[in-house]
């Protein structure tokens, strides 16, 4: 009897008029529709205590007891937020206390804290199964100081005679666990062709869908360009993301054509971070580079777009700082990242605001006993983005800006998404001509049920304080006669159905 009362409660539903079509197809993803979580394996979760040699959690410089089981655990849990990638920091075995993955003794074995090869290989494997691609860390331009190659007599050319020095960099950036490292002569043919047979065995031997190359100014382009060619021979769509610690837009440009696809844009968030982390700051700055970024980079939807990172202070620290509620000041800015062209990196912690300032304290033990708010917020932008490929492919333009308020739309084939962030501590509105958007229709709201008609040539829309909202265009839509006959009819027959169950049960009672 239960079945048969829910399928009566949910036919009603059946006749709910849909939003638009236009779901991305899974066959036809693109790096551009990924949305990407970045862990650092230490620090993530740990599922499998037999690998905790010398752990400490107490101790920020010690390995805490991350390791690829504790990865595999979460899948789901970073599926249902929405995440299409994982990016892994460096998994390769390294030295005492390298639990960073940057102090490399062995590129070609896994680090004991971690797990096997065997066990990477099923994390790799059961994210596919789930449709998740995997991203690996390669650190190529510096070793330990434990490296077999640094007394290797053999391989002396292998190694610079200057130390890594540039770990300082400017401002927001640290990665002074970097300063004093060997430095890698990538222009010695041997150490570089030893690297590219590395990658290229990865790839092969675990089936991984992407590299990112740290300091990819420090290597010569004939090494990245080389490394492009051979893992792209390996597999159809694999990604390199190269990574330059500069906020100069310009500085990355010019190092565009050496293979990679994209670069982690930080000159983009020198810009988000004072945009969002305080409320009633103007959002203009934040529009003038997106768009000089937009002619400057080569294909800016393949760049990767975040707030923070493993080298750089945590974006929740900006808001603590200036006494402001994080929780807000990330939904605004996840919204910006998860709508404009680019592929969002959300470093883990961020989902429930994870504080933290340089080096470790940077890369604090993830807690997942923490309010769903924000994790909720994220699995919502998610949804939208993998569903509405306008807000992964589409072309984007400004509608209307007001008081730290900014309108945007993004446009693929036959669909078009607005975007409107509201940065005021008040509540805003703001009008946009519909010979900007189009006349005779209306916008509805995604995250919200608001819904915006198209009159007397404006679209108005109302937005609360600290309030953003995702809009999809549709045809205006009317009274749905047929939907409000049958519905009627519908609850009319269940509102009965109650009626005669209450007096078949009262005439029992009766006889009893």
């Amino acid at each position: 009897m239960k079945k048969g009362l829910l399928s009566i409660i949910l036919i009603p539903f059946l006749f709910i008029y849909a939003l638009p079509a236009g779901a991305a197809d899974p066959n036809d993803r693109k790096w551009q529709d990924e949305s990407v979580y970045f862990l650092m394996v230490d620090r993530y979760s740990n599922g499998n205590t037999d690998n905790d040699y010398h752990v400490d959690s107490l101790d920020p410089d010690a390995f805490h007891g991350g390791d690829f089981e504790g990865v595999i655990g979460k899948l789901d849990y970073i599926k249902d937020m929405g995440f299409t990638a994982i990016w892994l920091s460096p998994i390769f075995d390294n030295a005492d206390k390298g639990y960073h993955g940057y102090w490399v003794n062995d590129f070609r074995s896994t680090e004991e804290h971690f797990g096997t090869l065997d066990e990477f290989k099923t994390l790799v494997d059961q994210a596919h199964n789930k449709g998740i691609k995997i991203i690996l860390d390669f650190p190529v331009t510096h070793i330990s100081d434990t490296h077999p190659w640094v007394t290797d007599e053999s391989k002396k050319d292998w190694i610079l005679s200057e130390k890594e020095t540039e770990a300082d960099g400017p401002e927001p950036f640290d990665s002074s666990w970097l300063n004093g490292l060997p430095k890698v002569n990538l222009d010695h043919k041997e150490a570089g062709d030893y690297l590219i047979e590395t990658a290229k065995w990865w790839v092969t031997e675990t089936d991984i869908d992407g590299l990112v190359i740290d300091e990819v100014n420090k290597t010569p382009n004939s090494f990245s360009s080389e490394l492009s060619k051979e893992v792209k021979g390996l597999k159809d769509s694999f990604y390199l993301l190269g990574e330059i610690q500069t906020t100069d837009a310009e500085t990355i440009a010019q190092s565009q054509g050496n293979g990679m696809d994209g670069f982690i844009d930080y000159p983009l968030a020198k810009v988000l971070r004072p945009s969002f982390s305080e409320v009633d700051q103007p959002l203009t700055q934040l529009i003038d580079a997106k768009e000089k970024n937009m002619k400057l980079y080569s294909d800016p939807y393949l760049m990767g777009t975040l707030m923070d990172d493993h080298k750089t202070f945590r974006y929740t620290r900006d808001s603590i700082t200036k006494n402001q509620h994080p929780g807000p000041r990330w939904k605004l800015a996840l919204t910006y990242l998860y709508t404009t062209p680019g592929i969002p990196i959300v470093y883990y912690g961020s989902e429930i605001a994870l504080d933290g300032g340089f080096g470790t304290d940077n890369h604090r033990q993830m807690d997942f006993r923490t309010d769903k708010e924000l994790v909720d917020y994220i699995t919502s932008l998610g949804e939208l983005r993998n569903n509405f490929p306008s807000l992964t492919r589409g072309q984007m333009e400004i509608l209307g800006e007001k008081e730290n308020l900014i309108v945007y739309k993004r446009t693929y084939e036959n669909q078009t998404a607005v975007i409107a962030i509201n940065n005021s501590s008040e509540s805003q509105n703001i009008a946009i001509d519909a010979d900007k958007l189009a006349k005779d229709k209306e916008i509805r709201g995604l995250l919200s049920d608001d819904l915006v008609k198209e009159e007397n040539g404006q679209y108005q829309l109302f937005l609360d304080r600290e309030e953003a909202e995702i809009y999809l265009l549709a045809e205006k839509s009317g009274l749905n006669i047929p939907y409000v006959i049958v519905s009627i009819l519908i609850y009319g027959a269940f509102i009965g159905f109650i009626f005669y169950l209450w007096k078949r049960s009262k005439k029992q009672r009766a006889n009893e």
